[in-house]
């Protein structure tokens, strides 16, 4: 593989080659499903109402705080020059990335955003007869690129400690094409030890590929197993710029994997005709927040404070939680479907996460600023303390369709 298109990137080359997600979506009809509204939401929801401007959005696993301020100050430095391609400003961002994981050249790729890379990390490595094996409940990724990709799906169940259990999902097919681990897990937000990781990669089926979703790895305590790529492993692992680095709306993530495994992406979609590629501010501001030593410890030790001062409310109330949350959101029993009482919050102006199947009576929650979680936290009494099914005495729960944002629904592009 050519080095330049891997440790450049380059806007002309890079997405020819891996794929760039959102001009795949316009040749691929996978990415097409992504796009639309996710699981438990709205089909149409751009024609749903706009939320009260007061509305504390704790729905989408977004960090309140934003871009930091060095990543501001690269991007107005950087957005004079927007009227060249400079593709340099991407090859210094991964020459930055390399360095701190002491990865070689052609390792990793940079993308606008995490979920396009995801995409074609499940994508280039299913199908029909190369099944998915994955968690219950997990990031939903998965299963859709699953369903896309006709590839037959093994979910299995987390352990006691909601941590994956990678020895039944070792069981769960003799060949599958790749295992999903979303570590932090969402919507636990709960761990699984490195060492599970490591004996799943040292024990899957010779021609299957680990695909490690690290998006909220920055808010742990353990150690990433980026290392496993650089030790030449079956591994795929995704980073991104979205959550501890606050920059969902400018969409960067990173895929980290050997050439070859990247390489793999071009045959979910042949190379399309209109290329996409990280703009030069995005890549600038990326850059700007590698080279932040204190941003990531200050912003774990935030979320670490407020999500701590949260669950300790809510176990004293006597509310049960999923412990062991080491991410930015968390999840907690509302003893009643988890739709009904999402409804419920929004009355309060409130906007809390979506549920899982595997966990119906359990709403994901943010983590979001120490104001934002007191008034969860006056919304959340409330409504535990109103009859499910009902709202201020009424029979059906009368409120307005809103749309809430989620890190599924991604509008124009994921």
């Amino acid at each position: 593989m050519n080095p330049h298109l891997t440790q450049g990137v380059s806007r002309r080359s890079f997405m020819r080659i891996l794929g760039a997600a959102s001009a795949t979506a316009v040749s691929f009809p996978a990415f097409a499903s992504t796009q639309q509204a996710g699981a438990g939401q709205h089909p149409h929801a751009h024609e749903m109402g706009e939320m009260p401007p007061d509305t504390v959005i704790i729905s989408s696993n977004e960090n309140p705080l934003g871009p930091a301020q060095s990543a501001l100050t690269a991007l107005c430095s950087t957005a004079s020059m927007g009227g060249r391609y400079h593709e340099e400003e991407t090859m210094k961002t991964v020459a930055v990335f390399n360095e701190q994981f002491g990865l070689k050249r052609g390792y990793v790729g940079l993308f606008p955003g995490s979920s396009g890379p995801l995409d074609l990390a499940l994508m280039s490595n299913i199908g029909p007869d190369k099944p998915l094996v994955y968690a219950d409940p997990s990031y939903e990724q998965g299963p859709r690129a699953a369903e896309t990709m006709k590839a037959p799906k093994y979910p299995v169940p987390l352990t006691a400690n909601y941590a994956h259990d990678v020895k039944a999902m070792v069981k769960a097919h003799p060949s599958p094409g790749a295992y999903y681990v979303v570590n932090p897990n969402n919507p636990t937000g709960t761990m699984t030890p490195r060492e599970d990781i490591v004996w799943l990669v040292n024990n899957k089926p010779a021609g299957s590929v680990v695909i490690v979703d690290e998006a909220y790895h920055h808010f742990s305590n353990d150690d990433s197993v980026i290392d496993l790529v650089a030790q030449d492993k079956d591994i795929i692992v995704l980073r991104t710029f979205s959550k501890i680095y606050g920059m969902a709306g400018l969409r960067a993530g990173f895929a980290v994997a050997r050439p070859d495994l990247l390489q793999r992406f071009k045959t979910v979609a042949p190379p399309a005709r209109s290329l996409a590629s990280i703009s030069i501010t995005t890549a600038a501001a990326a850059r700007a927040s590698l080279e932040d030593k204190g941003l990531v410890p200050l912003r774990k030790k935030i979320n670490a404070d407020i999500r701590a001062d949260t669950l300790e409310f809510l176990t004293k109330k006597g509310y049960k939680i999923v412990p062991g949350s080491q991410g930015n959101m968390f999840m907690v029993d509302v003893q009643r479907p988890g739709r009904e009482f999402q409804m419920a919050m929004m009355k309060e102006n409130v906007a809390i996460g979506r549920t899982w199947s595997a966990m119906p009576n359990y709403v994901r929650v943010t983590v979001g600023t120490k104001a934002e979680m007191e008034k969860f936290q006056t919304a959340f009494v409330k409504c535990m303390d109103t009859a499910p099914g009902t709202v201020n005495g009424a029979a059906e729960l009368h409120v307005p369709e809103f749309h809430v944002p989620s890190e599924l629904y991604r509008g124009s592009y994921a």
